[in-house]
C-alpha cells in the first residue's frame, strides 16, 4: 500500500508541474496581446540601453550625457522632491535607458535600479514622471539539511544551499554554540524561507525554526514573538540568547588557546596565554561580546591597539592587537552586544593579524571558550500556549517538508531512469 500511494504522490506531483509551466511573469517584463513590456512601456515603441552608475556621475551629468536637455533635467529635480532623493543614487547601481525611435532619436525614459526590490522611472516623454515601484516579492518556504564536513560556510554551499543561511544559523545560535568548534559530521535542519524577484534569488527571509546536532547534542529553535519582539527559543521555553556572544567575530579559526604554558611565537619564553587567539583577515570586524561600558582603549604595549570593556561586577572582557577602533568608540562609552568595536589586526608584539581576546571573572583570568552565561528571560507564563502552538507548527512544517523533499528525490531518480 505504501508503495502505491508513493507513485500515486509522485505522479500527481509530476502532473501539477506539468500543467503549471513556465508562466511565471516578473513586474519587469510583461506580455499582453502579442505586445511585450518592460517596466510598463511597450518596448516595440523604444530602443534600449543598459548601463552602470560610474564614479563621480550624479543625476545631472548622467541626464546630460543621455541627451536630456536642461530645462527637462531641472523639472525632473523639481519632481523628484517628496518622490525620490536624487542623492541616493550610488556607483555601480544599473540603469536602463529607452529611445524613442524616431528620426531625431530622444531619451524618453530612464529607469534606476534603486535596490533589489524597487526601481525608479523618471519620464520627459510626454510629461515630467518620477516614479518608484517596488517589485512583488515571492517567499518559498525550503528545508536545509547539511551535514559538516569542513566549515559550515562551505559545506551549505556545497549542499546546494544559498550561504547566507550560515550566516542567519550562526546569529540564531551565537549563544549556544561555538562555529569556531564544529565537528565533522555535525549537522542541521533548518526551516526558512527564500525570497524572489521573479525567478531570481533576493535574501533569505524568516527562518521559522532549526535543529542543529553539534558534539553529540541536538540544539533546537523556534521564532517566537513575545512582547513584540521576535527571538529564538528551544523547545523548553529557554530564551537562546545569552548574555554573551559565543565568539567576538565570525568565521574564522582559533590559532593559540587558554593555557598557563604557552611558548610566545615572538619571544619564544614559555608564560601563560590566558587569552583564546582568533586568526583572522586584518580588518575583520571584532564585536563586544556584551552589553558593557569601554573602559580602556588605546595602545597596549605587546597587546597593541586594546579596548577593554566591563559588562557588569563579574565580567570583563578585552580585545588586543586591533588594527584600529570603530568610529565613535571611546573610554566611558556604553556599547551593546554584538557591536562593532574594532577591526583586527597585528599591532603590538604579534606574527600576523589575530585577535587575542581575554574574559576575566572577579578579576581572575578565564577561559572563554568554557565559559558559562546566563540566558535571557524565558517564555511567560502568559505566551506558554501561544508558544507551544508556534512549536507545533514548526514541527509539522518540518515533517511536511521533508516528505516533500523525499518524493522529489524520487522523482529524480525515476525520471533517469
Amino acid at each position: 500500500m505504501k508503495r502505491i500511494f508513493l507513485f500515486a504522490l509522485i505522479f500527481t506531483l509530476l502532473s501539477c508541474r506539468s500543467e503549471r509551466g513556465d508562466e511565471t511573469a516578473t513586474l519587469e517584463t510583461e506580455v499582453a496581446q502579442d505586445e511585450v513590456y518592460e517596466f510598463g512601456f511597450p518596448i516595440s515603441e523604444f530602443e534600449s540601453e543598459e548601463g552602470q552608475i560610474k564614479r563621480g556621475e550624479f543625476f545631472t551629468n548622467l541626464m546630460t550625457s543621455l541627451g536630456v536637455p536642461q530645462p527637462d533635467i531641472y523639472s525632473l529635480t523639481q519632481a523628484s522632491r517628496g518622490v525620490f532623493d536624487l542623492r541616493r543614487i550610488k556607483v555601480g547601481n544599473s540603469y536602463k535607458a529607452f529611445y524613442t525611435k524616431e528620426e531625431e532619436r530622444r531619451l524618453a525614459y530612464l529607469v534606476y535600479e534603486d535596490t533589489k526590490t524597487s526601481f525608479v522611472t523618471f519620464g520627459v516623454h510626454d510629461s515630467i514622471i518620477v516614479r518608484v515601484s517596488e517589485r512583488e516579492v515571492e517567499s518559498r518556504m525550503k528545508i536545509a539539511t547539511v551535514t559538516i564536513n569542513s566549515s559550515l560556510w562551505n559545506d551549505v554551499l556545497r549542499a546546494g544551499y544559498n550561504p547566507l543561511l550560515a550566516l542567519r544559523l550562526s546569529d540564531i545560535y551565537a549563544w549556544s554554540i561555538d562555529f569556531f568548534g564544529l565537528r565533522k559530521g555535525d549537522s542541521f535542519v533548518a526551516i526558512y524561507e527564500e525570497l524572489y524577484v521573479g525567478d531570481k534569488f533576493f535574501d533569505i527571509g524568516t527562518v521559522h525554526g532549526a535543529y542543529f546536532t553539534h558534539a553529540g547534542r541536538e540544539y533546537d529553535a523556534y521564532r517566537f514573538i513575545q512582547d513584540e519582539v521576535a527571538q529564538y527559543w528551544n523547545d523548553k521555553g529557554e530564551n537562546l540568547r545569552k548574555a554573551f556572544l559565543k565568539a567576538p567575530l565570525s568565521f574564522s579559526r582559533i590559532s593559540s588557546g587558554f593555557t598557563y604554558s604557552r611558548r610566545h611565537p615572538v619571544t619564544r619564553i614559555v608564560r601563560p596565554h590566558t587569552g583564546v587567539d582568533y586568526a583572522a583577515p586584518r580588518g575583520t570586524p571584532v564585536m563586544s561580546i556584551g552589553d558593557g561600558v569601554v573602559v580602556q582603549r588605546g595602545y597596549a604595549g605587546a597587546g597593541g591597539n586594546t579596548v577593554k570593556i566591563k559588562h557588569n561586577s563579574t565580567y570583563t572582557t578585552a580585545y588586543l592587537h586591533l588594527h584600529n577602533y570603530a568610529k565613535g568608540l571611546t573610554v566611558g562609552k556604553r556599547v551593546r552586544q554584538g557591536e562593532v568595536i574594532g577591526y583586527v589586526g597585528s599591532t603590538g608584539l604579534s606574527t600576523g593579524p589575530h585577535l587575542d581576546f581575554r574574559v576575566w571573572k572577579n578579576g581572575t583570568p578565564i577561559n572563554p571558550l568554557t565559559m558559562e552565561a546566563p540566558p535571557a528571560d524565558p517564555i511567560k507564563k502568559a505566551s506558554a500556549e501561544s508558544f507551544r502552538e508556534a512549536v507545533n507548527k514548526v514541527k509539522t512544517m518540518r515533517d511536511s517538508l521533508i516528505s516533500v523533499s523525499y518524493v522529489d528525490s524520487m522523482v529524480m531518480k525515476l525520471g533517469k531512469r
